[in-house]
């Protein structure tokens, strides 16, 4: 497997971001290893809360509510996914794929850092991923956050303005990641912010992943991710454990997830659901603040 791996310099002086990064190697499937980063805030052993981020993100996406996190007594985690951020970058795009994508992030936090009663925050693709985690795996998760994901089986269309999106990033003879970020926002992106997104992504060729990520999402029932996450929603729809939908306003691709995980899945009840207002389906960078607020008190409820 060819990969790419980002040059640290590419990461200098980023504002706002001051986390010094870690690292772990996961295995790829030609007996290799990729490098897989991520960052901490917060107390060593305070509860842990893992974000996990989405195309074409990486964990700078969470730079405002890893310290609302910290500040309360929570271990945030933020990971790159592969191929994203910090992480090594597979260059060639049959390299990823989703049953990859969710080994290589299960080995990273189950078996590198060995995290146990965990809350998930999964947005974009993190939802995508970090939910299967949770339904392979849920004697290691205690607590679900999902915020502008879902979990798609191929079983049902996607919206129009989704694959509207998905041919844009896939025919794009140059694909401008930082555009992207900033079309799902509604407040906009800052100069800072915009070079941040590039970042990790200093050519063509090592954009493979963002590139990729939409045709590997599920849109017909023979997708290879079809099976395994309609066994995730059998989980899904018996998960007692808390549940919480934290969806913006004004995201048009996955806004439509809210009412039918609240509907299927047995932990959102009982739970008042947030909906973060003037936020897009970057709810982070929108309203990562208030965001952090809804986990933290999510996470240390009693």
């Amino acid at each position: 497997m060819q990969t790419y791996r980002t040059p640290d310099d590419r990461f200098t002086d980023l504002e706002d971001f001051p986390w010094e990064p870690r690292y772990a190697d996961v295995a790829d499937p030609d007996g290799g290893t990729l490098r897989m980063a991520w960052v901490e805030a917060g107390p060593a052993d305070g509860p842990v809360a893992l974000l996990l981020h989405g195309e074409p993100t990486w964990s700078y996406l969470y730079r405002k509510v890893l310290p609302v996190l910290a500040e309360a007594g929570v271990r945030a985690i933020a990971v790159d996914l592969v191929g994203f951020g910090r992480s090594d970058k597979p260059l060639a795009t049959e390299d990823h794929s989703f049953a990859r994508h969710v080994e290589w992030t299960r080995e990273l936090v189950l078996d590198h850092l060995g995290l146990d009663e965990v809350t998930l925050v999964g947005q974009d693709w993190g939802g995508l991923i970090g939910l299967r985690l949770v339904a392979e795996n849920p004697d290691r998760f205690s607590r679900v956050v999902a915020a502008n994901t879902g979990l798609p089986t191929g079983d049902f269309d996607m919206p129009p303005i989704w694959w509207s999106f998905r041919e844009a990033v896939v025919t794009a003879e140059s694909l401008d990641v930082a555009r992207l970020v900033e079309a799902g926002c509604v407040r906009g992106l800052d100069d800072a912010a915009r070079s941040a997104y590039d970042a990790p992504f200093p050519d063509e060729a090592a954009k493979a992943g963002p590139r990729v990520m939409p045709t590997l999402v599920p849109t017909g029932t023979d997708d290879p991710a079809t099976e395994a996450n309609r066994a995730a929603w059998e989980v899904l729809t018996a998960w007692e454990k808390p549940f919480l939908t934290a969806f913006s306003d004004s995201d048009p691709i996955t806004g439509a997830m809210a009412p039918v995980l609240r509907k299927l899945v047995p932990g959102t009840r009982d739970l008042e659901h947030p909906t973060l207002e003037r936020a897009g389906h970057f709810l982070q960078e929108d309203a990562g603040e208030e965001l952090g607020r809804v986990i933290a008190a999510f996470v240390l409820a009693r």
